[in-house]
């Protein structure tokens, strides 16, 4: 019973029963409060900032769409907390559980390594066996690393192949998947599934260069993948926008062997880029690693297939991933998903022996106790990447995790790997002042979210989140923004700023 209520009740009793009537009611009264305790008071829901409700209201969305928690870095009570104990989804924010997780429980040094062994006889320049690479879970074995890793073997004195290059993928368990399950875009780059053997994402990279006076723009793609054509050349359209060119190519994307196109290329457009998922990613890195093998001039009389590194060999060699600390920048500046999931299952096959989905929930679930005591329920961790219709979490927690962070050892790394604001990764073009927010973006359909550090225009410092689950969520940009600008703006009226 409330305040109201009570006095209600109490004003109904002297109406009704007279001095009599106000005696008894007392007695009663004092016996409520000895029994439950004083009567609590009513407290309203937490306001907005007015700018925020302003942005809210000219993005449509209601205020139950948004969850958010600003704290002063090493503790004191919360600035503003509105629904932040709510259980929603963070889309990409769940990349700061995993890669905090890693660089504490990994180091900030840890690298994956990519061995190569060799089963037979080599002479003459000719291997009589086989030839076998064994990933790991390295996230950044892209073509160029792959280009080194295949030279150097030819370093070793091989340039012919009596047998055939086995690619094992056996560290990771990765159940068979589609890649365009999520959203029905097989094509994007970060659908891609991840793979212990993961060579440059799965990914192609066509760039176009106009050759005005041909009418033509020249198509070059990478890597040389064996068996996979594409058209060497599109029309150039000269009246068309720079717009959505990647529409106007209208691209024939699904054919594992040819890639041919329909449309033409605007010359406005200039030179650019389009990395775009494979087809058939089974097929891929066989592809890759045949067409880089021979690209280098190396010859095979066998095929490229997939298969396990027999017991008792040695690696003769081996490439060695960039460290952790460079891993995590590419994560959550660029909010790399595919390299996130590598992580995830890294930090399973690391800690418990195998590179599977439960026993990478298992660590990391371990390792939030220990960090932020005790389970939060909040929390439904699934890919460990965003990419999630399932993933959950609070902006509480997301508090809890930031506040950690900054206390931990490696923070440096941490906040090093956020977009800073106006200046790089995913923030690069946002109108948040620059360099004063280290935030990792999220998004989803259905999800727009910001969570990280804030510096006041007091010099304090906050850990900032902000999350919106609403179908309008693509339109809450200027909502988050508006919720930053009121982190920063922490002075008075009249004390070193203006208005906003």
């Amino acid at each position: 019973m409330h305040a109201a209520a009570l006095s209600s009740m109490w004003r109904r009793i002297r109406g009704r029963s007279g001095a009599w009537g106000v005696w008894r009611g007392a007695v009663w009264a004092w016996g409520w409060v000895l029994l439950h305790g004083p009567v609590p008071a009513q407290t309203a829901p937490p306001a907005l900032p007015p700018a925020v409700e302003a942005a809210l209201a000219q993005a449509q969305l209601p205020p139950q769409a948004l969850s958010v928690e600003v704290v002063p870095l090493g503790g004191g009570s919360p600035r503003l907390s509105y629904r932040a104990e709510a259980p929603v989804n963070p889309a990409s924010l769940m990349k700061l559980i995993t890669t905090y997780a890693a660089l504490d429980l990994l180091g900030p040094a840890y690298t994956w390594s990519t061995p190569v062994y060799v089963e037979g006889r080599v002479s003459d320049g000719v291997l009589h066996g086989t030839l076998y690479l064994q990933g790991q879970g390295d996230p950044k074995l892209v073509v160029e690393r792959l280009w080194l890793l295949l030279r150097r073997v030819q370093q070793l004195g091989i340039r012919e192949i009596r047998g055939d290059i086995v690619l094992d993928g056996s560290a990771f368990e990765v159940p068979p998947g589609d890649p365009g399950a999520f959203d029905e875009e097989p094509w994007r780059p970060y659908n891609v599934l991840p793979d212990a053997l993961l060579i440059n994402y799965k990914s192609i990279v066509l760039g176009f260069v106009p050759d005005v006076a041909r009418g033509r723009a020249w198509v070059t793609v990478e890597p040389p993948l064996h068996g996979f054509a594409v058209d060497p050349w599109v029309p150039l359209d000269f009246g068309a926008a720079c717009s959505d060119w990647r529409a106007q190519l209208r691209a024939e994307l699904g054919d594992p062997s040819r890639l041919r196109f329909r449309g033409a290329y605007p010359a406005r457009c200039g030179e650019n880029s389009w990395a775009i998922a494979h087809a058939d990613p089974r097929r891929y890195n066989a592809q890759a690693v045949l067409g880089v093998w021979l690209s280098l001039g190396g010859q095979l009389s066998g095929t490229v297939r997939e298969g396990r590194v027999p017991e008792g060999l040695t690696p003769v060699l081996a490439a060695t991933s960039p460290p952790l600390a460079e891993v995590v920048r590419d994560i959550n500046k660029f909010s790399n998903n595919v390299m996130a999931r590598q992580l995830f299952l890294t930090l399973g096959r690391e800690r418990r022996g195998r590179g599977d989905l439960t026993s990478s929930r298992a660590v990391v679930e371990d390792w939030l106790r220990g960090r932020l005591g005790g389970p939060d329920p909040s929390v439904v961790l699934d890919n460990g990447a965003g990419l999630s219709r399932e993933a959950r979490a609070s902006a509480a927690f997301f508090t809890r995790l930031l506040q950690s962070a900054w206390a931990d050892p490696v923070m440096p790394e941490f906040i090093a790997s956020l977009p800073a604001s106006g200046r790089d990764g995913t923030l690069r073009r946002s109108r948040i002042e620059p360099g004063r927010a280290y935030l990792k973006t999220g998004s989803l359909r259905d999800v727009a979210a910001l969570a990280g550090y804030v510096l006041g225009d007091s010099g304090q410092r906050y850990s900032f989140v902000a999350i919106v689950n609403h179908p309008r969520a693509a339109a809450a940009r200027p909502v988050l923004e508006a919720l930053v600008a009121w982190a920063m703006h922490d002075r008075p009226l009249g004390v070193g700023r203006s208005p906003q």
